[in-house]
């Protein structure tokens, strides 16, 4: 399944911060890609590091969701910030936020994104929801013994 923005959506967004050059550039590469999240993520990357190939099978997007997610998971920081926003979605300076941790703890885990990827990430987040996010991406432990 394909996660993806609606043009209102996008739209919404790029209202939110007219004024930031990453945020936008991320936006319009997502509506270039008619909403769908992961083909404006690769989209980016690509742009930024060159064509990577990474098997087929492989959501470059969802690799670099898995090593930042004790993060973005944890009870404070990132993921209380992602809650917030979600209550206030009209809240500039909750999504400025949130994109800037996410480049600072992308580059703590040695995985060197701009504000445009980083845009991506977030509103992916955003999207499907950081409790289902979270939940859905924990890993399996004393359940399976």
């Amino acid at each position: 399944m394909t996660t993806q923005l609606e043009l209102s959506e996008i739209q919404d967004y790029q209202q939110l911060l007219p004024n930031d050059t990453q945020i936008q550039k991320a936006l319009t590469t997502i509506e270039d890609n008619d909403g769908d999240l992961e083909a404006a993520f690769d989209r980016l990357w690509q742009e930024k590091f060159g064509q990577v190939n990474y098997g087929a099978k492989k959501s470059l997007l969802k690799l670099t969701l898995e090593e930042i997610r004790t993060e973005i998971c944890g009870d404070e920081g990132l993921r209380g910030k992602i809650k917030e926003h979600t209550k206030d979605p009209k809240s500039a300076s909750l999504l400025n936020s949130i994109i800037g941790s996410l480049v600072t703890v992308a580059a703590l885990n040695g995985i060197p994104i701009d504000g445009a990827i980083a845009t991506v990430v977030a509103l992916y987040i955003l999207k499907i929801g950081v409790n289902v996010y979270c939940k859905y991406t924990e890993p399996d432990s004393e359940s399976n013994n």
